[in-house]
């Protein structure tokens, strides 16, 4: 093995690794490649950005714009509903009919585009028909991965296997020559799908379903999590906006709906004031409220030793000591701290210093900083450790800074609280009384029988009698009170579902898409109820609902959420891009009197590339930019269907392939991996070729398993099959990753909405894959031999 060798394998194995691992973003793994390659000469730059210029890069990009036009218009859509009057009453031949017409489709379009288009389409005919939306769901995501074996532009491993065999010097291979083996495994498929396919797959409820179980009067099973309470007619919380009221930061509850004189009103946005008497309807744990009503919490601690105004000055004396002092450091351009809140990166413990204040420009920011995304330039107020103090200079996230204290006004915001005795904080550790992420109270310091501990590490457990030296506000500790003078109603007067929606408020199933940039990120990180001013009631991930804490919960694609509020932010809200609507009364009416033209469009780059008019890419940018020009689609719609963090992902994984061969490590792994293939029988290669692929693409995405695999089997020696049947093979066994819900984004977008688990896919997948294998191995050496 020669050095070059070994370091492009070493490449290669840590962008699997960080791939699988999901570590860094996809796109970012494929830039890394790149300037690896680059920085160590393996390849030259040219070879290194050539990647961008591929002809199936362009192609990709071009037809995802295709793909949207195509959905803009409706011509899915139209198609089927009118599949809902032709298809019998017996559920097989509906399902067989809505099958044929999704691989139809996705063999000229996107996999995930379809299932887009479909979901509500779906929805409609399960409910008008009575029958469960998860017996159609998967096997319709299923359909369109299958259909997507059938033609050159159908998915973008197909147009990289085409790719390899022109690097080879080989004939690009035909538009439908894919054909030849992709149409019997999607009949095949689809017949086993419709046989097979409900059978297989559960019954499972989705949480749109489950909001809509009126016979049992509650509203998804939620029996205590929904009741009310009641504001006194004078108390710390009348006058405040909803926003304020750390209803949700403090006790996790979802406020849905005010009843005011008499009436009640729903969905209340996050500027509405309580008022004395409101009555609230909330979703939550009853026994979090009961708890803090239970037992006082905090009293404000005066010089003469009893509850009473707060003594700044003497907080202040007890901050700063021989080993804890303050320190401004500055959060530099290149810092990984941009954009993350204090909160998600708890900053607490990863740096062991207490954030006083952050100052933004010539604004001081002395409370509810917390869930603020840091900025470059930002400068931290910190209480540490002096010999913390000598790391943070020392840390390239942070510039240490000289500051006047003086303008941080630190004795407007400390405070001396007591913990009194019966307090619910009493025996609870600082990191569980949440004093800081709920009411904005950060503890710097804790008096003990006569003696002061600074910066109380977060397992240090509250006592009766402690003296809490604190950065905040009297009236935060005030609001906590308010919060204790709820009154609990109980559950007399909550309404059914049915009584949640009126012509103005309604309920609503949203699925976050493959492609929305909200991996890991909260509601409460995106502030969701204040840009959109709607309520998350539940979140379904993995055949089970969630619905408590929502606000603190991380998001994933596929995800589904139920909403409710007003009915025009939630049309505002589909239209963003990072949610999908599966209700179809609430989705952007298409353009129909375009439809006809996208369909002609579609047709010609097909027939342009059929007929060898065109090459491929210059087909599919043509019809992309048709699509525009005749107003099917806006620029900025055209922009937004591009899936860039894929673009970015193949563009820096196909130099990959090019040092692969260039090293000679691709006939290294290739003699090591297939050493004995040159026995074997074309059938036993091709199972091989398919299973490899196949199960790499379970996991890692089937672009990079089709560049990687190709690379490898191209450079074997005396193999018995073509070049062009094994990549025949290698892209149709990473086009079908049936086996889990994160194989395809297809296969993610159902999970929710169809209420499925990790395990249905396998019970389904695993028989198709079989199959699909089966007809391949005979398929694949008749027609390519």
């Amino acid at each position: 093995m020669t050095p070059q060798i070994a370091l492009t394998l070493g490449i290669l194995s840590a962008a699997v690794l960080l791939l699988a691992t999901e570590r860094f973003r996809a796109d970012l793994i494929g830039l890394l490649v790149l300037l690896g390659l680059a920085l160590s000469q393996i390849i030259t730059p040219a070879e290194a950005f050539s990647g961008f210029s591929n002809p199936a890069i362009i192609t990709i990009w071009a037809m995802l714009i295709i793909s949207a036009g195509l959905a803009r218009t409706g011509v899915a859509n139209w198609l089927g509903r009118r599949l809902n009057a032709v298809g019998g009453k017996s559920e097989v031949t509906l399902l067989t009919a809505i099958l044929f017409m999704v691989a139809l489709f996705s063999s000229f379009t996107s996999s995930t585009g379809i299932v887009v288009m479909m979901l509500p389409v779906v929805n409609q005919i399960a409910k008008k028909r009575g029958l469960a939306t998860s017996h159609m769901l998967m096997p319709i995501a299923f359909g369109t991965l299958l259909g997507g074996t059938n033609t050159l532009i159908s998915n973008a491993s197909n147009l990289l296997a085409n790719n390899a065999l022109i690097e080879l010097g080989l004939p690009a291979f035909g538009f439908f020559d894919f054909a030849r083996v992709g149409l019997p495994v999607a009949l095949g498929g689809i017949a086993f799908l419709a046989i097979f396919g409900r059978r297989l797959v559960p019954q499972r409820t989705s949480a749109l379903q489950m909001s809509q179980l009126h016979e049992t009067g509650e509203l998804f099973d939620l029996g205590e999590r929904l009741f009310t309470v009641r504001l006194p007619q004078s108390g710390s919380l009348a006058g405040r906006p909803l926003s304020a009221s750390r209803l949700g930061a403090a006790l996790k509850l979802n406020v849905i709906g005010i009843t005011r004189d008499g009436r009640p009103r729903f969905s209340p946005t996050p500027d509405t004031l309580l008022r004395g008497g409101d009555e609230l309807l909330v979703l939550g744990r009853i026994e979090l409220l009961q708890q803090l009503i239970e037992g006082q919490t905090l009293t404000l601690h005066s010089p003469n030793g009893t509850a009473g105004d707060g003594d700044p000055s003497l907080a202040v004396r007890n901050l700063i000591s021989p080993q804890v002092s303050l320190v401004e450091v500055e959060i530099t351009p290149d810092s990984p701290l941009e954009e993350r809140s204090l909160s998600r990166m708890d900053f607490r413990k990863q740096y062991n210093a207490n954030v006083l204040a952050i100052r933004r420009g010539e604004r001081v920011i002395r409370t509810n900083f917390q869930h603020l995304p840091l900025q470059a330039g930002d400068r931290l107020l910190l209480q540490t450790s002096r010999k913390q103090m000598t790391s943070l200079g020392q840390s390239s996230d942070f510039a240490v800074r000289e500051s006047d204290l003086a303008e941080y006004r630190l004795q407007d915001r400390l405070q001396l609280l007591s913990v009194p005795a019966g307090s619910r904080l009493d025996g609870l550790s600082l990191a569980e009384s949440d004093l800081a992420d709920t009411f904005g109270l950060s503890v710097l310091g804790i008096v003990r029988e006569g003696k002061t501990r600074l910066m109380p590490r977060p397992r240090e457990r509250l006592r009766a009698g402690d003296q809490l030296v604190v950065e905040g506000r009297a009236e935060d500790v005030e609001l906590l009170h308010g919060l204790q003078e709820l009154e609990i109603i109980g559950a007399a007067t909550i309404p059914r579902p049915a009584e949640l929606e009126t012509e103005d408020v309604g309920l609503a199933e949203m699925v976050i898409s493959p492609h929305a940039e909200l991996k890991d990120k909260t509601l409460q990180d995106i502030h969701f109820r204040e840009h959109y001013g709607l309520n998350v009631l539940a979140i379904w991930r993995r055949g089970r609902p969630y619905r408590f804490n929502l606000r603190e919960m991380p998001l994933h694609a596929g995800d589904t959420l139920l909403i409710h509020g007003d009915r025009s932010r939630i049309k505002l809200l589909a239209e963003s891009g990072e949610f999908l609507v599966t209700s179809p009364d609430l989705q952007e009416a298409p353009r129909k009197e375009k439809a006809l033209l996208a369909t002609l469009i579609m047709f010609g780059v097909i027939a342009s590339v059929g007929f060898r008019i065109l090459p491929i890419e210059v087909a599919a940018v043509a019809g992309a930019a048709l699509m525009v020009l005749s107003r099917c689609l806006t620029m900025e719609e055209a922009q937004r269907s591009i899936h860039w963090p894929a673009i970015f992902l193949i563009a820096g994984m196909l130099p990959l392939g090019i040092a692969l061969e260039n090293t000679g490590a691709a006939g290294y792994l290739g003699n090591i991996l297939l050493a004995s293939a040159a026995h074997w029988q074309t059938p036993l290669l091709i199972a091989v070729l398919f299973i490899a692929s196949n199960l790499a693409a379970q996991f890692i995405p089937t672009a990079v398993v089709v560049v990687l695999i190709s690379s490898i089997a191209l450079n074997s020696q005396g193999v018995a099959a073509s070049p062009q049947a094994m990549l025949i093979t290698i892209a149709l066994g990473a086009s079908l990753p049936f086996l889990t819900p994160t194989g395809h984004p297809a296969n993610l977008l159902v999970m929710s909405a169809g209420g499925y688990r990790f395990g249905d896919y396998f019970r389904l997948g695993l028989p198709l894959t079989l199959l699909t294998l089966a007809i391949a191995v005979v398929a694949v050496p008749y027609f390519w031999p």
